[in-house]
Parts: structure tokens; sequence; C-alpha cells
């Protein structure tokens, strides 16, 4: 397996835009945009909380759809690709509930509280991370492989838990946030946030991928000993 070298700039071009509309959102969103109405400067947050929430899950349903491929395909770049998805994944997940707890103490009072919406997406958190523990435990690359891709298919039942939790239970926390739910004034920081961090996690993955790659040439690669005998 040779990893691909196409576009090889392509994941730092995305990464530095990704740090260029953060940047921009964040000013727009910190010192253009007016606090809201109830929650003043303490809604400010949504502007990072929403966007880690959309690609987190976004990254999740990547590693899903790999996950897939790899399992009918057996093409090895969907294993890497489903191991990257899944490092961003719950990298964006241990963000996202690291922000809900600073939002949720000046909003409900408490850093956090067994809430469905809460309680579903560290459910999440926990699965897949549990799933990057699997595969560091596994030597073998077809069991490692095969193992974690069914254990991604099943994990991957709580992300649409996650989504409607909201509407399906009694919760504190409230619908899902989007540009037509949000007045227009804070339309453009929370849209240039979120294009931001999909090129982040976009780039990552990229990279992350290949970095995956190059670890499965190596372990599928035949041993010394039987390149010796074929080259007699």
């Amino acid at each position: 397996m040779v990893p691909n070298q196409r576009f090889p700039h392509l994941p730092a071009v995305l990464i530095a835009l990704g740090v260029l509309c953060l940047l921009v959102g964040s000013y727009l969103g910190l010192f253009v945009a007016p606090p809201e109405h109830y929650m003043g400067d303490v809604q400010r947050i949504m502007y990072v909380h929403v966007p880690t929430a959309w690609n987190a899950m976004l990254a999740m349903t990547f590693a899903f759809s790999a996950a897939i491929v790899f399992l009918f395909t057996s093409d090895w770049k969907w294993d890497a690709r489903m191991e990257a998805g899944i490092e961003v994944g719950v990298l964006l997940a241990f963000l996202l509930c690291c922000q809900g707890a600073i939002w949720a103490k000046p909003a409900w009072g408490v850093w956090w509280d067994w809430d469905p919406r809460l309680t579903t997406t560290a459910v999440l958190l926990l699965g897949f991370a549990g799933i990057l523990a699997l595969r560091r435990f596994i030597d073998d690359p077809v069991k490692r492989g095969t193992w974690s891709a069914v254990a991604t298919i099943i994990a991957y039942v709580d992300v649409p838990i996650v989504y409607f939790s909201v509407r399906w239970w009694n919760s504190l926390h409230q619908l899902q946030s989007s540009p037509a739910t949000v007045s227009s004034q804070f339309h453009l920081p929370l849209r240039l946030n979120a294009f931001g961090v999909l090129f982040l996690m976009t780039g990552f993955i990229m990279l992350r991928a290949r970095l995956a790659s190059r670890r499965l040439a190596t372990e599928l690669a035949p041993p010394p000993q039987e390149l010796a005998g074929e080259l007699a």
C-alpha cells in the first residue's frame, strides 16, 4: 500500500483557510456582532460551540462512511481515512463538551447536568474514544481494521440520537442552532467559523490519513526474509 500523494499541499492550504476564517469570524462575533437580547455576551460562545458540534458529527459521519466502504472493499486507504475521521471527531467532541460546560455554567448555574443532549454527547465521545483504544491494542491490521469498522458503525448509532435528543426528550438544551434560527446580525460570524472549523477538520483528516497510510504500508509489507527468498 503506497500513500496517495496527490495534492500534497492541499491540507496545509485548508488549514490556513480554516485559521483565517476562524480569526475573522471570531473577531466579528466578539467585537462586531451585538450581544444576544436574553443571554448577553455569554451567547458569543455560540460562534465556536455550534460549528464544533456540526463538524464533530460530520467527522464521525465521514468515519462511519469510511468504515462501510472498507468492509465492502477491503481497500486499506479507507481504513486510514476511518482512523483519521475518528481521531478528529473525538477531538472535536471533546472540545464540544468543554465548550458546553463553559456555556452551561452561566446559563444553567452548573458545569454539568445529566441532560439528554449532554449525556448522549458524552456517550458518543467515550464510544469513539474506545474505538481508538481498540485500534491501539490490536496489532494485526486485518483484525484491527475489521473490528474497528464494525465498532464504528455501532457507535455511530448515537449520532442521530445526539441530534434529535432535544426533540425526543425534555431537555435544558435549546433546539439546534442554524443561520435560519438566529438573528441576521449573527449569520456572518457563525458561517465564517463553521467554514473555518470545516476547513480545519478536512485538513487534519487528510494529514492524519496520510500518517495512517504510511503505517499501514509498513505493516502490510512482506517480511524481509520473504523478499530475500523471492530475489534468490
